[in-house]
């Protein structure tokens, strides 16, 4: 079965950066877009971004323009979110997803394809000072 296993999160202060990873086993990534949703405490979950099956495509919501970036590792299945300029809104768990859209466009930024998923634990991000 398919897993995708998020990891490097931290406490970073306002300014900073952080590099998360979406992990697989089970399948190789570099045929699968992934996805990217983040949720604040108390807030709904929102998409941060996606990229497409042959990394030619990459789609970021407005609150992470230029200062997220998604790059793939094809040889070791691993997809990282880098996050520099980190502000304390970015604070929250993120989760990575197979993208059933494709990410084809920024339809695939919203998490009302996955509501009836389960979400693991994700990774914690927080900024703050």
């Amino acid at each position: 079965q398919v897993q995708l296993v998020e990891s490097g999160g931290g406490l970073v202060q306002p300014g900073g950066s952080l590099t998360l990873s979406c992990s697989a086993s089970g399948f190789t990534q570099d045929y699968h877009p992934i996805v990217w949703f983040r949720q604040a405490p108390g807030k709904e979950r929102e998409g941060v971004s996606c990229i497409n099956s042959d990394n030619s495509r990459s789609y970021y919501e407005d609150p992470v323009k230029g200062r997220f970036t998604l790059s793939r590792d094809n040889a070791s299945t691993t997809v990282y979110l880098q996050m520099n300029n980190l502000k304390p809104e970015d604070t929250g768990v993120y989760h990575c997803k197979v993208d059933r859209l494709g990410c084809r466009g920024y339809g695939s930024l919203t998490p009302v394809w996955y509501l009836s998923d389960s979400w693991d634990q994700g990774t914690q991000v927080t900024v703050s000072s």
